[in-house]
């Protein structure tokens, strides 16, 4: 996808080309401070979707707009603003989103979710890991046949959906046995075990096995710790997964994130 951003402030437009290059979607941004310039570039090459400042100098970011939709009727548009008022003519013009500043990366990829018409997947679990690690559904707490099980899902959660081998996760639930074939065939069981349980509350999808690594589908839970690594919140108060040592690590950068 390619996108184009316009806004004559210097400081907001590089925050709005920092927010648009973070998504995965977008191969390429281009930057623009005039909208006369901005309408050029659109006029010699394709481009998938458009990020606009609306009170610019010169035509200004709704005339722009128009214009941009008349030479790529497939282009989108998205309406960047400190200013509420400008919703109303903004959507007459049938803009594709409309964003409040200060704009974040989060912002852009939901109108960027949104175009591609991704719909947002629902939440099967709560995990809540400030303090010690739990899981909730529907506010009642999941309980695990074996404490190991749970261990190794607040692992994965703690990986934040990176995939990780039988070796590496017994390397850490393990850290005293050296016996790798009896440790990855107790994985195997405590697997299973995180597989059935999950099951019973609906929420098997999370848990996901691509040979050869196991990780968790973030996209499917609300969790303390991946919100607080993208917005700050809910504050940290100096506790991660307090039950299990191999946590120490992240719970040390989560302190230092706070200074």
């Amino acid at each position: 996808m390619i996108a184009i951003a316009v806004d004559d402030e210097a400081l907001m437009l590089r925050a709005l080309v920092g927010a648009i290059s973070v998504s995965p979607d977008v191969s390429q941004v281009v930057k623009f401070s005039d909208c006369e310039k901005a309408l050029s570039y659109v006029k010699e090459n394709a481009v998938d979707v458009a990020f606009l400042d609306i009170n610019m100098r010169g035509m200004g970011g709704l005339a722009l707009a128009e214009k941009i939709v008349e030479l790529r009727p497939d282009c989108k548009v998205v309406f960047c603003t400190g200013y509420e008022e400008y919703a109303i003519p903004a959507f007459k013009l049938h803009a594709s989103g409309y964003l409040m500043k200060p704009i974040s990366a989060k912002d852009v990829q939901g109108e960027i979710d949104n175009i591609k018409g991704v719909k947002h997947k629902e939440k099967l679990l709560e995990i809540k890991c400030f303090g010690n690690f739990e899981v909730y559904k529907k506010g009642e707490r999941v309980v695990f046949k074996r404490s190991k099980s749970k261990e190794l899902l607040a692992f994965l959660v703690d990986r934040k959906g990176a995939g990780m081998t039988a070796k590496q996760i017994c390397a850490v639930l393990f850290p005293d046995d050296s016996d790798d074939a009896k440790n990855v065939a107790y994985l195997r069981q405590l697997v299973l075990d995180v597989k059935n349980t999950l099951k019973t509350v609906g929420a098997e999808e999370i848990l996901r096995h691509e040979t050869p690594c196991y990780r968790i589908d973030t996209s499917l839970i609300k969790c303390d710790y991946l919100t607080y690594l993208e917005s700050g919140k809910p504050e940290f108060l100096g506790e991660y997964m307090a039950q299990y040592s191999w946590a120490d690590e992240t719970c040390a950068m989560l302190e230092f994130k706070k200074i």
